[in-house]
């Protein structure tokens, strides 16, 4: 199909751009910035904030650039007098119904609001504010709603009903009353929120954002009782850098291990470790259930937090379909605090776990059910996002960007290329299949055909047919919660009809991308930034000595040493877990 192109010009700038093309996008693509703040690069245009007025020749009218599609011979105007003192008074509109409380907010130096005010130079309160007096909403421990700085731009809204199909979040009450609450204004916590933090990642202003703990990870770092330890997720290594002025998808992964031993770690591991040591326990279940029918299929992904939640509230048909393999935080927690401590000889009643996470969710796994106690004490003590991380090393002094890389602790630090890749949609697909394939035939997978590409990408479902030595096996990728119901749906209509499973294997991640898009990395994701880090996470994988997870050498030593073998008890024991359903969610 032939393409239609619209030629027009933005500030005497001939543009041409595919038909449909709004304005706010035309200029972006001539280097014309139009301030906005409700309009985010994932979401559809709602026009509600006012503030990318433009003008077109030949009207008098001033459309919204963000919903108005170009057209062919348009001249369009985007700044000039009149249309910055209007600009002023939209922003200035917003500042008399929100706080000034800048200086102690958790966006505070990364406000899009507050970036505005800056740069249209407003000093002084022109008109009289009016702020309710709401309290903040702290109760679900991942993310904190703080009703009185929401701007009504309607981001989480349109992220938890349109890309997630949560429906946590909605408008209440009107004209300047007008807030954003959990529907029924209820907390949070009784609310259908799985905690994902899409809101959070998605807000302009600090309304809502994640549940703050390096207070804690600082007073635990200085007690000398504690024997403190971190692991690292795979995805923090391509997305931490943007917060000190890397490109996106820079692989930070030796200088992140140098800067964790200066802030006072006694010991580095890598999420990407417990990432290997999720897949052989997760793709030996696939294995048992496809290869020799124990179980049903399909099998479903089980390592993102938010995931499960979703499905014991909404799609808790499908708990026996769940792998009951842990989350590699979790994996790595309880190997931590039993094999590694037992090994250093550290009471682990002493050792205090930290995980760095790209998730929000995360923090809510912690305490999930009691097998996230299997070391007889809480696995991971404490969970930090990215942008926490990022704090804590600038409170710290170091100069991150001047130090030099340094190597992982040994025994729970060493990765293969099938770890790092975690971090991407479709990679858990991938590093399963690598193992899954080397389980059934006892061969590695080798050259091009180790990169299992038609599971990769950003496309909100992926779906392939992997062939294992003449056996087809059909997989589906899907990331966003909206992508889901699709996949599911298939699945159940094949049931219905008793016809076979359309899938036997399906990967499932909460957030846009994945982990690299996750709710707790750094602020200003879009689908471009997903694509770097994502590309960071491959390139990775391609240098990697090991690119399956049975060809990492600590595995084979884990497994040696104390697991003995793939859900042996022992193991199923210590890494693996259950679901049910959420009654309260029952429909």
């Amino acid at each position: 199909m032939i393409q239609r192109i619209v030629n027009a010009t933005i500030n005497g700038i001939p543009v041409s751009v595919p038909y449909g093309t709004s304005i706010l996008d035309a200029a972006r693509a001539v280097q014309v910035k139009i301030p906005v703040l409700c309009k985010h690069p994932d979401l559809g245009a709602t026009a509600a904030c006012g503030l990318c007025i433009v003008r077109i020749a030949g009207s008098q009218k001033m459309p919204r650039a963000c919903a108005t599609p170009l057209e062919n011979g348009m001249e369009i105007f985007t700044h000039d007098g009149e249309l910055t003192e209007i600009r002023r008074s939209v922003i200035e509109l917003i500042l008399s119904n929100h706080p000034s409380e800048c200086l102690s907010c958790g966006r505070n130096t990364n406000c899009e609001l507050q970036t505005l005010a800056a740069e249209f130079g407003i000093r002084q309160d022109s008109i009289e504010r009016y702020v309710r007096d709401l309290p903040q909403d702290a109760s679900n421990g991942s993310i904190i709603i703080d009703f009185n700085k929401c701007i009504k731009c309607g981001r989480c809204v349109q992220v938890c009903q349109e890309v997630q199909d949560v429906w946590a979040l909605s408008f209440l009450e009107r004209g300047i009353n007008t807030r954003m609450a959990p529907a029924g204004d209820i907390l949070l916590s009784e609310s259908p929120c799985i905690k994902c933090g899409q809101c959070a990642a998605h807000c302009p202003t600090g309304a809502i954002v994640e549940n703050d703990e390096t207070a804690a990870v600082w007073a635990a770092l200085r007690d000398p009782e504690k024997h403190c330890t971190v692991q690292i997720a795979p995805s923090v290594r391509v997305a931490l850098g943007e917060e000190f002025g890397y490109p996106p998808g820079t692989n930070l992964t030796k200088k992140i291990y140098a800067v964790m031993r200066r802030l006072g770690f006694k010991a580095v591991f890598d999420t990407n470790f417990s990432a290997d040591l999720t897949i052989m326990e997760e793709a030996n279940e696939f294995v048992e259930r496809f290869a020799k029918g124990k179980g049903e299929l399909p099998l479903i992904t089980s390592c993102c937090p938010a995931w499960t939640d979703y499905m014991e509230k909404f799609h808790h048909d499908f708990v026996d379909n769940f792998s009951t393999a842990k989350s590699p935080q979790q994996m790595m927690g309880v190997m931590a605090k039993t094999y590694y401590s037992e090994k250093m000889g550290i009471d682990p009643a002493k050792h205090y776990q930290v995980s760095i996470m790209p998730c929000t969710a995360k923090k809510y796994e912690l305490e999930r059910d009691e097998e996230m106690f299997a070391s007889g004490y809480q696995d991971v003590d404490i969970t930090l996002t990215t942008r926490e991380l990022a704090r804590m090393i600038k409170q710290s002094g170091i100069a991150f960007e001047e130090l030099a890389d340094e190597e992982a602790d040994s025994i729970l630090g060493t990765y293969s290329g099938a770890g790092t890749i975690f971090g991407a949609t479709g990679g858990v697909m991938e590093a399963a299949i690598r193992t899954a394939y080397y389980f059934v035939t006892n061969e590695s997978l080798e050259g091009d055909a180790i990169n299992v590409t038609p599971v990769r990408g950003l496309e909100g479902v992926k779906i392939a047919d992997v062939d294992i030595k003449g056996t087809q096996v059909k997989v589906a990728v899907a990331h966003g919660m909206a992508n889901v119901g699709k996949v599911l749906g298939e699945v159940r209509d094949a049931r219905k009809a008793g016809k076979e499973t359309p899938y036997h294997f399906i990967e499932v991640m909460a957030c846009p991308g994945g982990c690299i898009g996750g709710g707790g990395q750094p602020y200003h994701t879009d689908i471009h930034t997903r694509m770097q880090r994502a590309a960071g996470l491959y390139n990775d994988d391609e240098k990697c000595a090991a690119r399956c997870s049975h060809e990492n050498p600590e595995i084979k030593q884990v497994y040696k040493e104390y697991l003995g073998h793939p859900n042996s008890e022992k193991a199923h024991k210590l890494l693996h877990t259950h679901y049910k359903a959420k009654k309260v969610y029952l429909k």
